[in-house]
């Protein structure tokens, strides 16, 4: 074990010794370990340390998490799902602090893991797509009567598309990348951002306009960041909480459609076999819109579609813009990676486009029976 990590991770209070620890994940941002620990009862938790690069004001980050947790575990204590559901739980230091502050000025925190689940990259059935999109809407329930004046834009310009776009030309005039060797895929993008770039508003302006409201949204509801139960194979927690922050829910919808209805996943390099899986489409939305009901607009109804569509490109510019940039942002494993990544968005977001008219209808029927 690293004796680092390890002496990080024995700040906190767990219970029992640590017998071992291990890297964990594949996440783009934070660097995480799974402890494991000699203890009956609290046989792991989760150990990160938090990107400060990524997130500017990580003691706002465990501030809002802390929030978020605690908010709806007394929910849940108060009325009980009819189906089991876990939150994580943030575990405070030994001296109850909810993050540890290394002398090198590292953030690290603990939360507890859920027991007995486990995670995809991909779906694999519609029963998996179903409670995807349930485990979306009952985190988006949970924290409907939250206030997200009481927690901090721990990242302003997450998800405004319109930034993305400027910081985009900004790169692409600046940029010191030799694209020499990708020289047609580079154009490629180019030309799909500028047929799009006229557009790319529509979530911002409708927001601005006082069409859609400010709630609280996760973030990154990606597929891996649900947790399915091993012995059911339902959904049993949302994950990942660092961008949980006020913003559109509409995004985080568009994200867990754009993730999960990609079969290939986002890291595959076959990008021009990629499509939008309607059926999955369906099924997300089947499990998503009868939690929210009570609580969404004719006007949420009407922005649905631009939402699967947008976050779609709007990834695919991120990862274009960081190529150009020379991979600031995203972690990479080759040259053309983030080059790559984006290629997929793109042509996830073509293939939503060509299947417009049957997600809108997907929509009506199911905005229909949820009554």
């Amino acid at each position: 074990m690293n004796t680092t990590i390890l002496a990080i991770a024995d700040q906190f209070a767990h219970q029992g010794q640590i017998v071992s620890l291990n890297a964990f994940g594949n996440g783009n941002i934070n660097d995480t370990f799974l402890v494991n620990l000699g203890d009956p009862e609290q046989t792991c938790f989760v150990l990160q340390r938090i990107n400060h690069h990524v997130f500017p004001n990580p003691a706002a980050v465990m501030g809002n998490m802390v929030y978020v947790t605690e908010h709806i575990h007394r929910k849940l204590s108060e009325n009980p799902l009819d189906r089991p559901w876990q939150m994580p739980k943030v575990i405070l230091t030994k001296t109850g602090q909810d993050h540890w502050q290394t002398e090198t000025g590292d953030y690290w925190r603990a939360i507890s893991f859920i027991e007995g689940s486990e995670s995809f990259d991909t779906l694999t059935s519609l029963h998996q797509a179903q409670e995807v999109g349930t485990a979306l809407g009952l985190f988006h329930q949970l924290l409907s009567d939250l206030p997200p004046s009481l927690l901090t834009d721990t990242l302003p310009g997450f998800h405004h598309t319109p930034d993305y776009l400027a910081q985009y030309h900004q790169a692409r005039t600046n940029s010191q990348r030799t694209v020499d060797e990708w020289v047609s895929d580079v154009k490629f993008c180019q030309d799909f951002i500028g047929q799009r770039a006229d557009w790319c508003d529509v979530l911002e302006r409708a927001k601005k306009q006082g069409e859609l409201p400010i709630r609280l949204m996760h973030g990154d509801p990606k597929v891996n960041n649900i947790m399915f139960d091993r012995q059911t194979g339902n959904a049993a927690s949302v994950v990942d909480l660092d961008t949980t922050k006020p913003g559109l829910i509409h995004y985080d919808l568009g994200d867990c459609l754009r993730s999960g209805c990609n079969s290939l996943g986002e890291e595959t390099q076959d990008w021009q076999a990629v499509s939008f899986n309607l059926a999955f489409c369906r099924a997300i939305l089947q499990g998503y819109l009868p939690q929210c009901r009570n609580f969404l607009t004719a006007a949420d109804y009407d922005y649905l579609f631009d939402a699967i569509r947008l976050i779609a490109f709007e990834l695919g510019l991120r990862f274009f813009t960081d190529f150009l940039n020379g991979d600031r942002y995203f972690k990479t494993k080759y040259a053309e990676h983030n080059l790559i990544r984006a290629l997929v968005q793109f042509q996830l977001t073509a293939s939503i486009e060509q299947q417009q008219g049957a997600i809108l209808q997907a929509i009506a029927d199911i905005k229909s029976k949820a009554g």
